[in-house]
């Protein structure tokens, strides 16, 4: 192993999500796991195995107010006693019943000012937490043509956008993410790239684009997409998740593992770039999962997504960049193919053992976690909650 490579490997991180370690599924059924996480608490625990098994998981996303505490900064202390620092906070405004036409882009005033007031407090959790990133998702949008003034409902998410944005810690984020559709399905307020794109463009310096890698029309080409925003210094950070029809929350690098290299190869050849924007912008990236494990064990899960990218990332350290630039510049269309396949097709298997064994780490992170008995032991200490359909109600429980 190279020294870069072994340098590179030992900065890389990846942030798994506090609702992934709980009942979580589709809008249909939700299949109740035993241990499955009940509170914040229980979720950072969690995370915290997933972290001291693979040891690039150092944090955890929040989602307020599932995960809704009275001291945060105790929250905050709970967690570093676990080795992690708290993510993103991500706000919840598609779940309350004013919701039905919108949130910040509902006809409603009264509405738009409920959902901006949440935004605004889960600000101040950034604050208490010391979180980088404020991440948005907006179920906004239309489901009949006429139904509300679409450039008008345009302005309103740009005044909402602003709002918060100017609100942000001084050293905060605001990540916009999009959706091709679902909830709504006539027309979705941000409804893809170009729309996060614009209204960041308009709103700051510190409103950057997320990418989930299920909101897109099939086909799509996201690593293009990467690309662009990395040269525009507006990619802000990903959704890391994988889908075979729409967004399937399934885990990443399962249904196409050589568009997630293709995705980290974009990522890697921007870190090296010799424009100062594109490569600080690389350098900025929040890798977050964002995954729905309604059939699969939680941590088990989280772990095989974890590993996935560590896996694609290490391809992608391996492409030969001067030959790939020598057969780009030269026309060489299969030649420079060739070369990515190389990098792809490599076994890396065996680099990252030999990398945790390194670090002290059990070379095989899901077989150490299924010998260890950390299952066994939250499935008798947690038993089986109920499930429901769709998303998890509030919970502001305390740890025990």
């Amino acid at each position: 192993m190279t020294p870069d490579l072994w340098s590179a490997l030992q900065a890389q991180r990846i942030e798994t999500p506090s609702w992934g370690y709980g009942n979580s599924g589709t809008r249909f059924k939700t299949f109740a796991a035993p241990g499955a996480a009940r509170t914040v608490y229980e979720k950072i625990d969690d995370a915290g195995e997933v972290h001291r098994l693979t040891g690039i998981a150092p944090s955890v996303a929040l989602h307020i107010p599932w995960d809704e505490v009275e001291d945060y900064s105790a929250l905050k202390q709970y967690a570093e006693g676990r080795g992690l620092s708290i993510g993103a906070i991500n706000p919840n405004v598609f779940q309350d019943e004013g919701y039905r036409l919108g949130s910040v882009c509902s006809p409603d005033e009264t509405v738009r000012e409920q959902a901006i007031v949440h935004l605004l407090d889960c600000v101040a959790v950034m604050k208490q937490t010391g979180s980088r990133d404020l991440s948005l998702w907006f179920a906004d949008g239309t489901n009949y043509a006429g139904q509300d003034d679409l450039r008008a409902r345009k302005h309103r998410m740009r005044s909402a956008l602003k709002r918060v944005h100017d609100a942000l810690p001084e050293n905060g984020r605001m990540l916009v993410e999009y959706k091709l559709f679902e909830p709504a399905f006539y027309a979705t307020d941000l409804f893809d790239w170009g729309a996060a794109y614009a209204h960041c463009l308009s709103i700051g310096d510190r409103a950057q684009v997320l990418v989930d890698l299920g909101h897109h029309a099939q086909g799509v080409n996201i690593e293009q997409i990467v690309a662009f925003l990395l040269d525009e210094g507006r990619l802000g950070g990903f959704h890391f998740n994988a889908r075979r029809y729409a967004d399937d929350d399934l885990i990443v690098g399962t249904s196409n593992p050589f568009e997630l290299f293709c995705i980290y190869a974009e990522l890697v050849s921007a870190a090296g770039s010799s424009d100062d924007l594109t490569r600080t912008t690389a350098e900025g990236v929040a890798y977050m999962i964002d995954q729905s494990h309604n059939i699969e064990p939680k941590v088990e899960a989280m772990l095989q997504s974890v590993l996935n990218c560590q896996e694609a990332y290490a391809k992608a350290l391996l492409i030969d960049q001067d030959a790939l630039k020598e057969a780009q510049a030269a026309g060489d269309v299969l030649g420079a193919h060739r070369v990515l396949q190389d990098a792809f097709k490599t076994d890396v298997r065996p680099t990252l053992m030999e990398w945790r064994e390194s670090r002290g780490l059990n070379p095989d992170p899901i077989a150490a976690h299924r010998q260890s008995g950390y299952q066994q032991k939250v499935a008798q200490e947690r038993g089986t909650a109920q499930g429901g359909g769709g998303y998890p109600e509030k919970k502001t429980a305390q740890p025990v």
